[in-house]
Formats: structure tokens, C-alpha cells, sequence
């Protein structure tokens, strides 16, 4: 089995504020911070460092090279990594005093995979291997399905959500990772619980899980049901790779071998581990490190 992360990489420019700016505002930073980031390369390296073999696809502009060299110190296969002309992809992050984050996106060469480009990564992949896949580059339907006919288990984590997530095929996919807002756009519901059963019925072929911060997560499959509570860290520094340790640490132990109650509990330890920690990926803890 090999992993395939196809996915977004971006350079994070990351402003401290004791609160986010408010229309018509001047906000002086506390701190400026560059960090490298976007949720696919967040991710890949939360896969790397628990362990699993890791291949990364995507598109980087010039100024970008340095996160393909970063990936291949964390013995991330890079060979699905293009450059272009086109700037690379990056955000603008507020930090605040709480800890909490606010984001803009460019896409930039994140929106430069094209259908050749997506066959020919896929080519070297097929069934038994898994498809990790945010929302943060262009294709994300076509790419679905593509994967989709090779037989690749497809995990998709539609963040950052958007109208365009609805008209994907959905039903393509084998696990959804959500937190509470992904979650309420795409069954239109607001109580947990009908959430849980839109999810379970709608996709009645797929298992969720659910990321709930402070509230832990829970992994639906079926009629089956498993619950992990958050890891208490104290003080929360930054939560802006939180979501993505979560989901590289549960999918690499998972090609592990270990339970899901297992790997809830070691992405929840992962991920408490990254907010105590400012950055993105350099927050990411080692496998060692639990």
C-alpha cells in the first residue's frame, strides 16, 4: 500500500495580533513569522513523521522550491512535484492572543494540476493504495474520479469547505474527515446527531470521522460507533495544523495495522502536541515524541 497526498503547498506568512482586524482597522502584528504550510503539505508531514511511506503530488511556483526540499528531509517521496510558472501558493494567518487563526488563501500554482498531470501521477498508483486529498488545489472532482476507476481508496478532507465541495462526487469517497462546519454545509443539518445519521445514510458506503477540537472525535462506519476525548494540553498556542497532524497521524497508523479507537487516540495526542506549538508544519510532533 502507498500513500498518495495530492495536495496544496504553500508558503504561510503568519501575523501575532491580540485580536483579528476588523473592517475599516489598522492592526499593528506583535510578530511576523514565514513558515511553510498548506494543508496538503501540512499533512504529508504529519504522515512522515508517524512513520508512513508518503508520496506528495502537486504544483510549486519558483520561490516554492524550498518546500519540495523540506518534504525529501522528511523522506517524502517528491517525484510528483511540479514546478510552474505561476506564483506559488500562499496564505495570510492571524494569530491571536487565544491562539485561534484566521486565514486567507491565494492559490496560485495550487491551481495549476492539469487533467495530463493528474493521469500521469496516477499511473504509478492503483487498488490498495490510498488517495489523500483536501480542498485547496484545482480538479479535486475530476481527480476523485479518476482515482476512482484505478481503485484507490479515496480520503477526502473537503477543507477549506466551499459551495463547489456539494457538486463533487461524493459518493466516490471511502473516508471523510470533518470538523462541525464541514460537516453542517454538507448534510445541511446543525445538531450533531443529524449529522452523524446524514452522513451515515447519505454515504451509507463511506465511514466519517467527525474532529471536534476541545470536544475529541468520533469515527462512524455503519452502525458502528467510536469515541475519543481531547488530549488536555493546558495552554493552546496556535491551532492552525491541528486538523492536518490529526489526519496524517490517524491514516499512518492506521497502514500501520492499528485499531481505530488506537489511532484516534495517537492523532488526538498528536494534534494536542501541535497547538502547544507555534507554526503550522514545524509544530507537527515526531512519532517519538507521543
Amino acid at each position: 500500500m502507498k500513500i498518495l497526498n495530492f495536495g496544496s503547498l504553500n508558503i504561510d506568512y503568519v501575523y501575532s495580533v491580540d485580536h483579528f482586524v476588523q473592517p475599516g482597522e489598522t492592526l499593528a502584528s506583535n510578530c511576523f513569522d514565514v513558515f511553510p504550510g498548506g494543508k496538503g503539505f501540512n499533512q504529508t508531514i504529519a504522515l512522515a513523521r508517524a512513520g508512513a511511506t508518503v508520496f506528495h503530488a502537486g504544483c510549486i511556483g519558483g520561490e516554492g522550491m524550498f518546500l519540495k526540499e523540506l518534504l525529501e528531509k522528511e523522506n517524502v517521496s517528491t517525484e510528483f512535484i511540479k514546478t510552474v510558472d505561476v506564483a506559488n501558493g500562499h496564505a495570510i494567518i492571524q494569530v491571536d492572543s487565544n491562539g485561534e487563526n484566521s486565514i486567507i488563501l491565494f492559490g496560485g500554482a495550487n491551481q495549476q494540476n492539469s487533467l495530463e498531470f493528474i493521469d500521469e501521477v496516477l499511473s504509478d498508483f492503483g487498488a490498495g493504495d490510498v488517495l489523500l486529498i483536501q480542498n485547496e488545489i484545482n480538479n479535486t472532482a475530476e481527480l476523485i474520479a479518476k482515482a476512482k476507476t484505478k481503485g484507490l481508496y479515496i480520503v477526502f478532507n473537503p477543507a477549506p469547505m466551499t459551495d463547489a465541495v456539494l457538486g463533487y462526487p461524493l459518493e466516490l469517497v471511502d473516508l471523510f474527515v470533518v470538523n462541525e462546519t464541514e460537516a453542517a454545509a454538507i448534510t445541511e443539518k446543525t445538531s450533531f446527531e443529524d449529522m452523524k445519521k446524514v452522513m451515515r445514510t447519505r454515504f451509507a458506503d463511506a465511514a466519517t470521522i467527525f474532529t471536534l477540537g476541545a470536544n475529541g472525535s468520533v469515527f462512524q462506519c455503519g452502525d458502528v460507533e467510536c469515541v475519543c476525548d481531547a488530549i488536555d494540553v493546558g495552554s493552546v498556542v496556535d491551532t492552525t495544523a491541528a486538523g492536518d497532524t490529526f489526519i496524517g497521524y490517524f491514516l499512518a497508523l492506521r497502514a500501520k495495522g492499528q485499531r481505530v479507537d488506537e489511532c484516534l487516540k495517537g492523532a488526538s495526542k498528536a494534534s494536542g502536541i501541535a497547538v502547544s506549538r507555534k507554526g503550522a508544519s514545524s509544530s507537527i510532533p515526531y512519532l517519538n515524541e507521543l
